[in-house]
């Protein structure tokens, strides 16, 4: 009668019973399936012990808050009550099922870390899941500009920034946008800090390359493919265009920064004649100090223990690692491709809005060019680029 009566109050056909008993994904919503096999035609022996006809065999495209989710072999039984998801089957395509404290969990891709959904024991001891399917309203092909996917292509920037460079048509290409108030779940695992020191008026070069910048990221818990665990950045005090490099070792730091030199004054035109950074030894060591003796370069070091005295590159740093732990996150990308994010992440704020530099972006001021950014709708969220192909297939089946 208790059962009954709890049956009877659950009128929402999205709900799905996580059932452990349950051998099939089953359901009787033929509206919800997609591409029926009709073909496929068994018949299931139900908790009574009578026996239904399936009709077919589909999938399912439902949308979570980490994306669009695909539950794969749904056999359409008509007449069930019920829709039922198989725990058995869903192990054997890789997620884990946890109960426990009155909850169940389940993880995506055999990894504790990625929670695809947190299911609450209800009435009777059930574990009720609903489930937001998604059916296409039309058949036409069409192309959303919507302002979670100019987020996401550049990087998480925050819509404040994306707005004004729309506005102030800093770029080409950029629709109007709308700020969001939904909370992006990339940005919130990515971008946690502490609030920033109280600084007086800092002075600010005058012309490319009059103060660069520098500071050395590292090491990682993880090599990247290259056999990378630092990074180096370069800042333009002006401009406050990037540039990064990726080290091995923190003793490559001297060699990395003669080819930046070249590298840079060449291409500009300009001379580099203040550097600044911490008092780190990879800056500190004798031949750095007559390398740079010989070319008349100035050399700034901060204090001891005082890394705000190099705020710009300090910060940059931080804005980088957010940047690309916000678009790892969201994607799932192993942490194995952390330098293809890291690289991705300073081309994209190269190409964003700053405060410090008025109404351009980082690369027209450097360049006073102003550059479009169509190319982005193809460049998408990380380049990969460098990745093998095998892994490149398991990217673009997650999205």
């Amino acid at each position: 009668m208790f059962y009954a009566c709890h049956s009877a109050s659950l009128q929402d056909k999205s709900v799905w019973f996580v059932d452990n008993a349950c051998s099939n994904h089953m359901t009787s919503q033929e509206s919800v399936l997609r591409n029926i096999d009709r073909t496929v035609t068994c018949k299931v022996k139900m908790g009574t012990g009578d026996l239904v006809q399936a009709t077919g065999k589909s999938t399912l495209v439902v949308e979570t808050q980490h994306g669009r989710r695909y539950i794969h072999e749904v056999l359409l039984v008509p007449g069930l009550d019920k829709n039922l998801l198989s725990v058995g089957q869903m192990m054997e395509h890789g997620y884990y099922v946890l109960f426990g404290g009155n909850m169940a969990v389940i993880f995506n891709y055999g990894s504790l870390n990625n929670v695809v959904a947190k299911v609450v024991m209800g009435g009777n001891r059930c574990f009720l899941l609903s489930l937001e399917s998604m059916t296409p309203a039309t058949r036409k092909a069409s192309v959303i500009e919507d302002s979670w996917i100019w987020h996401r292509r550049f990087g998480h920037l925050n819509f404040v920034s994306m707005k004004k460079m729309q506005q102030m048509e800093m770029v080409t290409g950029l629709p109007v946008l709308t700020e969001m108030k939904d909370v992006c779940e990339g940005c919130v695992s990515g971008k946690h800090h502490r609030e920033k020191f109280d600084k007086e008026e800092a002075w600010r070069a005058s012309c490319p390359l009059e103060l660069v910048h520098t500071d050395l990221c590292g090491p990682m818990k993880n090599e990247s493919i290259g056999g990378n665990r630092y990074f180096i950045t370069f800042i333009d005090d002006f401009s406050r265009m990037c540039w990064i490099y990726f080290l091995r070792n923190k003793s490559d730091t001297f060699n990395v920064f003669k080819k930046f030199k070249a590298f840079v004054e060449l291409q500009s035109g300009f001379s580099l004649k203040k550097l600044r950074s911490d008092r780190g030894s990879e800056y500190t060591s004798h031949e750095f100090q007559d390398f740079c003796a010989s070319m008349g370069m100035e050399r700034q070091l901060t204090i001891a223990y005082s890394p705000q005295q190099n705020g710009v590159a300090e910060r940059r740093n931080r804005t980088i690692c957010e940047m690309a732990r916000s678009m790892m996150t969201e994607k799932g990308i192993p942490v194995i491709f952390w330098a293809e994010a890291v690289s991705t992440a300073v081309y994209l704020q190269n190409r964003c809005f700053t405060t410090s530099v008025s109404s351009k972006t980082p690369f027209e001021a450097f360049t006073g060019r102003k550059l479009g950014i169509k190319h982005l709708k193809v460049f998408g969220c990380i380049c990969y680029t460098h990745v093998p192909s095998p892994l490149r297939q398991k990217f673009d089946d997650k999205g």
